[in-house]
Order: C-alpha cells, then sequence, then structure tokens
C-alpha cells in the first residue's frame, strides 16, 4: 500500500503539492481590491458595502492607529463582537498594520475575557457596545490601553443606523450601562480620518497574524499562534482543492458562523475574499425565521456551517421552500456530519454537503472531500496538497491501515506552537506531527474518518465506545431533533452510557428510544439512560457541548 494513498484519490484537476501563493494575508487582501474594487464585498442587515468600501474604512482605520496610539506592529489587539460590516473592516486594518489579532467571542463572562487579554498580553481592544460592561469590570487588570467601541448600526447608514441603535438601546436593552471614560468611538474614527492612508507594513510570512483561542474543553484555554504563512497556506490549498469550480466575481457566500471562529474566518472571510465573492454576514443565526428571510433575499451559491445549524435549517417552512439552483458548494465543519443530515441536505437542496476536518491549530483546513462528485458521506474526505496525516496508537507508534489511532497532522498550516506554553506546544507536537486528541481511521483509498475525542470516549464493561457512533444511531430515528452522548459513572465507579435528545416529536419515549438503538448498536453500546432537554448546550458555533450535558 502506498505510503499516501489519498493522492490516488485526487480529483485529476488537483495537483499533489501546491505552491503557497501569497506573502502574507494583506497580499491576498491588496490583490481582491485591485481585482474587484466595485464589486459587493458584504451585506449585512440588508446593507452593501463594496470591495471599494472595506479599503477606504480599512485605510482611514489603519492611519488612525497609526499616527494617533502608540500601537506598532507585533502588538495584540482584541476584536470582540459578532458578523457585523465592521468586523471584517476591523481585521483587514489590524492585519495591514502587522497587529496580531485576539478574536473573542462576543458571550464571553468577564472572567474568561480577563483570562484571555491576560494570556495575549493584548494592547488594545475593539468591542461592541452591548459588551462593554463587562470590559469595565476587569480593564484595569489589563495591560490594555486603546479601547474603540462600536455599535450594531454603525455601518448601516443615517437613519437606519440610527433607528438601528435606538431599538437596540432602548427597546431591546441590549446594553447594559457601562462607563469607560477613555474609550473611542469606531464610527467617529473612521469619519475624521475618511481619506487618508496610512504607511505600508512590512509583513513576512513567520510573522503572527492571529492568536486563535482553543476553546478549552480540555482545561485553559490557549492561544494557537497563527502566523501569515499558515493562513496563507490554507488559503493556497483550498484554492488548489476547489479548481475552478468556484467562479471569482460571482459567486455569494452565507457566513452564519462568527468570523471569530476559525471556520469561518479562513473559509469565509479570507478565501471567498480572495474570490471576490458577496458575502451575506448573518448576525444571528440562532433567529431562524430572521435568517431565512435573509437567504431568500440573497440566493447563494456558497454556505458553510455546522451539523446542528444545516438541522435547524432544515426545519423551518422558509428554507425547505427556497430556490436551490444557485447552490454548488455546501461545507460542513466544526462537528461531524451526521449521515442523515447530509442526506436530507442532498435530497432537499441538490447540492451534496460536503465534511471538512480542521482545528484552530491547522489554519483549519487538513481534510475535505473532493468536490468532484466522489466524496463519501460519513468521511472528513482526504488531506489537502502539502498534508500529511497519520494515526498514532497510544505510544506515538503508527497503527495498521483501517485501526483507529490519535489523529496527527503535518503541514505548512499547522500552528506556530500556543503562545507563551512550550511545554503545552511540545506535548502535542510527535516529529512535526500535531496530535490533535482525535481518533480516526484511515480506509485503504486515504479517506478518513473521525471517530471521536479520545477524551470524550466511554469504557463499558472493557469496551471503548465513541459517543458519535451512538448519536449518529439515534439521529436516524425521524422523532428525534439533536442528541448529545456521554459516559456517567455508576456508584461503583464503572461508565455507562446516557443520551440527551430534544424532540422532534412529542410521542417519543425513552423505551422507544433505547428499543430503536437495540436495531443499530451492539448490546454494550445502547444508551442505559435517556434524558429529553427543551435544548442542547452548544458552543459559540452550534457545537454540542458534552461536557455540559447534565
Amino acid at each position: 500500500m502506498s505510503k499516501h494513498p489519498w493522492l490516488n484519490s485526487y480529483p485529476s484537476f488537483v495537483p499533489k503539492t501546491t505552491e503557497i501563493n501569497y506573502e502574507n494575508i494583506v497580499e491576498i487582501y491588496n490583490q481582491s481590491i485591485k481585482k474587484f474594487g466595485p464589486n459587493t464585498a458584504f451585506k449585512n442587515m440588508d446593507v452593501s458595502i463594496t470591495y471599494n468600501d472595506v479599503s477606504r474604512n480599512v485605510d482611514a482605520l489603519v492611519w488612525y492607529l497609526q499616527n494617533k496610539t502608540d500601537l506598532k506592529k507585533g502588538d495584540k489587539i482584541a476584536l470582540q463582537m459578532p458578523n457585523l460590516l465592521q468586523y471584517p473592516i476591523v481585521i483587514f486594518a489590524a492585519l495591514k498594520m502587522g497587529l496580531v489579532i485576539v478574536n473573542t467571542n462576543p458571550l464571553y463572562t468577564a472572567d474568561e475575557m480577563l483570562h484571555q487579554y491576560k494570556d495575549s498580553g493584548a494592547k488594545a481592544i475593539i468591542i461592541l457596545e452591548n459588551f462593554a460592561h463587562n470590559l469595565e469590570k476587569i480593564l484595569s487588570k489589563t495591560e490594555i490601553k486603546t479601547v474603540i467601541t462600536t455599535t450594531i448600526g454603525d455601518m448601516l447608514g443615517g437613519l437606519k443606523g440610527a433607528i438601528t441603535n435606538l431599538v437596540v438601546r432602548k427597546v431591546k436593552k441590549m446594553v447594559p450601562n457601562y462607563n469607560l471614560p477613555n474609550a473611542l468611538e469606531l464610527k467617529k474614527i473612521l469619519k475624521e480620518s475618511f481619506g487618508k492612508i496610512g504607511t505600508e507594513v512590512d509583513l513576512k510570512k513567520d510573522d503572527t497574524a492571529f492568536l486563535q483561542y482553543t476553546g478549552g474543553t480540555t482545561g485553559v484555554s490557549k492561544g494557537a499562534e497563527l502566523t501569515h504563512g499558515n493562513l496563507c497556506a490554507n488559503v493556497s490549498q483550498v484554492e488548489a482543492w476547489i479548481g475552478s469550480n468556484i467562479k471569482e466575481g460571482e459567486e455569494t457566500i452565507i457566513t452564519a458562523l462568527p468570523l471569530y471562529h476559525i471556520f469561518a474566518l479562513t473559509a469565509n472571510c479570507l478565501t471567498f475574499f480572495r474570490y471576490g465573492s458577496k458575502n451575506i454576514l448573518i448576525t444571528n443565526p440562532r433567529d431562524m425565521p430572521k435568517f431565512c428571510t435573509d437567504l431568500k433575499k440573497n440566493p447563494f451559491s456558497a454556505i458553510t456551517g455546522v451539523n446542528t445549524l444545516f438541522i435547524g435549517l432544515m426545519n423551518q417552512e422558509v428554507f425547505r421552500s427556497l430556490d436551490f439552483s444557485n447552490l454548488k458548494l455546501a461545507l460542513g465543519g466544526g462537528m461531524a456530519v451526521q449521515d442523515v443530515v447530509a442526506d436530507q441536505w442532498e435530497k432537499l437542496t441538490g447540492c451534496a454537503l460536503l465534511e471538512a476536518y480542521g482545528l484552530s491549530e491547522t489554519s483549519p483546513a487538513a481534510t475535505i472531500n473532493p468536490y468532484d462528485g466522489t466524496h463519501r458521506r460519513g468521511t472528513i474526505g482526504l488531506p489537502l496538497p502539502n498534508t500529511e496525516i497519520k494515526i498514532f496508537d497510544d505510544n506515538l507508534k503508527e497503527v495498521k491501515q483501517g485501526e483507529p489511532g490519535e489523529i496527527g497532522i503535518k503541514g505548512p498550516q499547522v500552528m506556530k506552537g500556543y503562545w507563551n506554553r512550550k511545554e503545552e506546544t511540545e506535548k502535542c507536537m510527535h516529529n512535526s506531527f500535531f496530535l490533535t486528541g482525535d481518533i480516526g481511521t484511515m480506509d485503504e483509498d486515504g479517506f478518513f474518518r473521525i471517530v471521536d475525542r479520545k477524551k470524550e470516549m466511554i469504557l463499558v464493561s472493557g469496551f471503548n465506545v465513541y459517543p458519535n457512533d451512538v448519536e449518529k444511531a439515534i439521529a436516524e430515528n425521524p422523532k428525534v431533533l439533536e442528541v448529545g452522548v456521554r459516559g456517567e459513572k455508576n456508584e461503583d465507579g464503572t461508565e455507562f452510557v446516557r443520551a440527551f435528545i430534544v424532540k422532534k416529536d412529542n410521542s417519543l419515549t425513552e423505551e422507544e428510544v433505547i428499543e430503536f438503538c437495540r436495531t443499530k448498536l451492539t448490546n454494550y453500546k445502547v444508551p442505559k439512560n435517556i434524558s429529553f432537554r427543551d435544548e442542547l448546550p452548544k458552543s459559540n458555533v452550534g457545537k454540542i457541548l458534552r461536557r455540559l450535558l447534565k
């Protein structure tokens, strides 16, 4: 068997290796501004801005930060907001200045913010006013000197922006009182600096672009240090993978995942910006009726999401009645895409739901299913060009083909390391392979499957049970909307399987689920207990958080 069997499974248009086409992210940005200037770049809440609009605002912000603050290349800047028109503007401005972006989940508590800002040594922050009250509580304990606030209505235009802010502040009362006396306003900065252009900064591949904090599911949240080279490599790898299937200046992509998440950041914000696409930013995808209204107004050709997002959409009548004739790419990641969900999606839209795999530490894409109809449902696809994957046992020896073990990834998209955590970095590296903590297998054609997270495996009577297997089986029951599975301990310390289910049909009973599982699973994998819930705890991108299932 060949050392890299996946190369034989590559579509004919995908090269075995690819050049990294850019020195830094600003090169990608500049190329797109020049090429697609008058095209719509981003649209949010029915307001559109062109590539030229993005450029003018980016230039104004760069000039201000260079001339009116003491920020310099290499300093850390925290960004904390949902998907709004100003988000990509502040991302590109920070990168142009050579700052290191610390993306922050807006829903973080003050304590979680404090950990991230102290750990990163952030010197500046651009924050949506809705979350400024939390910043006030911790600001004095950080190194942050420059605070810039923004509002939901900032980029929506005069009357619309004013009305939006009025409703958000006074009617919905979504902005708790805060007192940050030295804070600057993004809207004023952009207005006062309009037309000015900052000084160009020399950026190399090895310069850090992002500190992308991992969710902290296995302990304290760590900052994965991603360089300009890491992200440029990933954009180049994805370019090679999709070939000419994505047309420059013609696509409309739906960005429902938040841009502070690595999946949306690289796939939607960077890669589709490089293609001159129109990017529809969804501020609150949990408001499904409003989300579907946006989808109806914007016939889209591409969408990225997680399994729960695709389930949520398919349960909306409005979504089911949409015209999907333009749709050519649906990409699922962030968590396992269940076979039943991929099957329903393809039947409804006529477009395959391709599963991909990656992590914050890999910028993120490591594997993607082929884009030529040879994709395999239930797999995470094939390693991207210039990417090598091995499966290791507990002694870090490579396992035989088909056997499960820990996935190790080697490639130009793998992070520099965890910020200020040398030991943690060394622990997760083995001969330049990043050890993911995910258990997987490889078939003879080089397609990989995720079995589950190593730390979430359940040991039942000496047998390994992976929650993914059980969740996948239960999800096939048409009365189930969502399911999460975890291991729990009996009084004697032995483990058993418990399933947490959100019903689609209220008639579903515990006995019915257990009987259904018996037709799909070996006896020791069948859940001993079923708990019904109105909703399941999810991460910022909609990934079910098993550790919070209680």
